[in-house]
């Protein structure tokens, strides 16, 4: 069985935003979906967080998928630099991933923040373990600039995905649903 598991982000939980409506699309289809809630979400760690994602896993194979958003993406990023062995995943969506940020406010979140963008990240090995990824941008995300997208297509050759007008993706922003995600975690699981 194919099994899917959703990272949330910083501030981020299960039941937010788009997490419910895409969980329930794939399980019509058959996938085994988790979206775990992750430790102290308001103050997000990265080794509490790849080990609760580890242990919510257990082991990785071809039918195991990865989607993230925003600080979900770079714990995914982490808990793929910890696979040993010849295990790997069968995918991974990454929306609102990053590798630099823009606007935060406070010196709380910049120290936060900076924890998680100066870890280093084995990205020769992460390509490895997949042969799909898929990065989704929004042209208007606060947060994430776009230019984080030339990034993950060069470390990962990841598919770009440029969304229209859809800020972080976050409940915040009134993304319910997210059809061009379920779209394509059915291409790159077929």
């Amino acid at each position: 069985m194919k099994r899917v598991f959703i990272v949330h982000g910083w501030e981020g939980y299960p039941e937010e935003g788009w997490f419910p409506w895409l969980k329930g699309e794939l399980e019509k289809q058959n996938y085994n979906v988790s979206v775990p809630s992750m430790p102290n979400p308001s103050s997000p760690a990265i080794l509490p967080w790849v080990e609760h994602l580890d242990k919510t896993i257990g082991k990785p194979d071809e039918n195991t998928y990865l989607i993230g958003h925003s600080i979900g993406c770079q714990t995914i990023l982490h808990y793929l630099d910890t696979i040993s062995g010849s295990a790997n995943v069968g995918g991974v969506i990454f929306v609102a991933g990053f590798v630099k940020l823009q606007n935060l406010k406070t010196d709380e979140e910049k120290k936060l923040a900076k924890k998680w963008l100066d870890s280093p990240i084995n990205w020769g090995k992460i390509k490895f373990l997949s042969k799909r990824f898929v990065a989704i941008f929004s042209d208007n995300d606060s947060w994430v600039p776009l230019s984080n997208s030339n990034f993950f297509k060069e470390k990962l050759d990841a598919k770009i995905v440029i969304e229209s007008k859809k800020g972080h993706f976050s409940g915040s922003d009134g993304i319910k649903k997210l059809p061009v995600i379920l779209e394509e975690l059915l291409k790159i699981s077929k």
